[in-house]
């Protein structure tokens, strides 16, 4: 068993750096979506605005209004195209962590079927020497019963 011992320091620190791994995708996740739902927002917003005011202008056009609508649309577009490159990026960010999440995930299922296939080594091993053994006992029993003494020498 002491032989497995650094297997299962790996198996412990591979589990770490998998929950790690999780956490910080959980957290891409969370990010990702938070500024996707912004953008959302922002672009159903930006209709409406337009929505509204196109109705206003159709009553009544001042030159003053139109400018100041066209400014704000033009900063409100603005706000949209960042929002929606920021949505991006953090979308690239999550898909790099889910990445990351899934080599970790390969790492761990790795060492545990690597301890696994020591164990399983380790019990075919056993079984080796018992069956060694009882071949051994049973040899010394035919052995004494053939030259006589009846019983068996253990030794």
């Amino acid at each position: 068993m002491t032989s497995l011992q650094p297997l299962v320091a790996l198996l412990a620190q591979t589990e770490r750096q998998r929950d790690l791994a999780l956490a910080d995708h959980l957290k891409a996740q969370t990010l990702r979506d938070a500024a996707q739902s912004q953008a959302d927002q922002l672009v159903a917003y930006r209709r409406e605005y337009e929505q509204r005011w196109s109705a206003q202008f159709c009553e009544e056009g001042r030159i003053e209004l139109v400018r100041c609508y066209q400014g704000f649309m033009e900063r409100l577009t603005q706000a949209v195209e960042q929002q929606a490159r920021l949505a991006a990026s953090l979308g690239e960010q999550a898909a790099q962590a889910g990445a990351t999440l899934r080599e970790r995930e390969q790492q761990l299922a790795a060492v545990r079927k690597l301890i696994e296939r020591r164990l399983a080594e380790g019990r075919a091993a056993d079984l080796r020497d018992e069956q060694k053994q009882s071949d051994e006992l049973a040899a010394r029993i035919a052995w004494s019963s053939r030259s006589g003494t009846g019983r068996p020498t253990l030794a």
